[in-house]
């Protein structure tokens, strides 16, 4: 192979690797739908680009490899189409997550949820009636807010511990009741009616149960917590998209100045063979 195609031959198997967290952000993304975020439809399109990548790159090694024009030509077309998709996912991706975020509560450690607090198609994708059902289904079945309940020593943590845990959106969310309604501590999924319960605007203080079929799947701030357990999801994967996306920008102008140049050469070779073809005709003297 000529100087350009090894150079073409190894950013395509770079390209490839990048196509690895790509296609590992899509699973991880739909590992975490099954298991706590509760919503599977952002992950496809990552899996989807992470194949297309891994394809292409393999395409245009092969083209490199045999100095085949076809494979070479559609590596480029594709592969710009697989990067557009990429940032166009990437947009979509940093749109939908940039409003909202959780309230800190005085002497807690976690934070609550509010759904006014979030806007935008996310929000209105979450807590539409469409969705919901399945959404709190699924975390029903992930037994999320079982698996928040500790002991110590063989007892129920007390209510200081508690309030000092880190609990993630949906925990905090669906597995205890707002805040602001007061209700009082018992265990971690089990609290008892405080003086002022249901008198707050806040319509979820009338709709936590303690039975633990329940709790706070149907409240706002359960809604809220899936969007920003959403929201984090996916701004983790998108920090790693931007930085494969620009390694790839980066690879594909290198490859695309590197098949023109050989392309080039190639143009100019017959010529030049054919001048150092040429024989000057023999010339006689007698």
């Amino acid at each position: 192979m000529g100087t350009s195609n090894q150079l073409i031959g190894l950013l395509n198997f770079l390209t490839f690797l990048l196509s690895i967290p790509i296609l590992g952000g899509g699973i991880w993304l739909s590992s975490r739908a099954n298991n706590t975020d509760c919503l599977t439809f952002l992950q496809w399109p990552l899996i989807v680009i992470g194949i297309s990548i891994m394809v292409v790159s393999l395409a245009g090694f092969a083209g490199a490899c045999y100095r085949n024009t076809f494979l070479m030509r559609l590596y480029l077309v594709v592969m710009f189409i697989v990067i557009a998709a990429l940032i166009g996912f990437i947009i979509f991706a940093y749109a939908v997550t940039e409003k909202g975020s959780g309230r800190a509560v005085m002497n807690r450690a976690y934070v609550d949820y509010y759904l006014e607090d979030h806007s935008g198609w996310l929000e209105e994708r979450v807590a539409s009636d469409t969705y919901w059902g399945k959404i709190s289904s699924c975390i029903r079945d992930s037994k999320v807010c079982r698996k928040m309940v500790r002991t110590v020593g063989g007892m129920p943590e007390t209510a200081d511990m508690f309030f000092h845990r880190r609990l993630t959106p949906i925990q905090s969310g669906c597995c205890k009741p707002p805040t602001e309604c007061g209700y009082v501590y018992e265990r971690e999924t089990v609290w008892n009616p405080g003086v002022g319960v249901g008198a707050g605007a806040n319509a979820d203080c009338g709709r936590w149960s303690n039975d633990q079929s329940q709790l706070c799947y149907e409240c706002d701030s359960c809604k809220a917590g899936v969007v920003a357990s959403l929201k984090k999801s996916w701004r983790k994967v998108s920090v790693i998209n931007i930085v494969v996306m620009i390694i790839l920008v980066i690879a594909y102008i290198i490859a695309y100045a590197a098949f023109r140049n050989d392309r080039k050469i190639d143009n100019d070779e017959p010529a030049g063979e054919a001048r150092m073809t040429k024989v000057e005709p023999a010339r006689f003297h007698f």
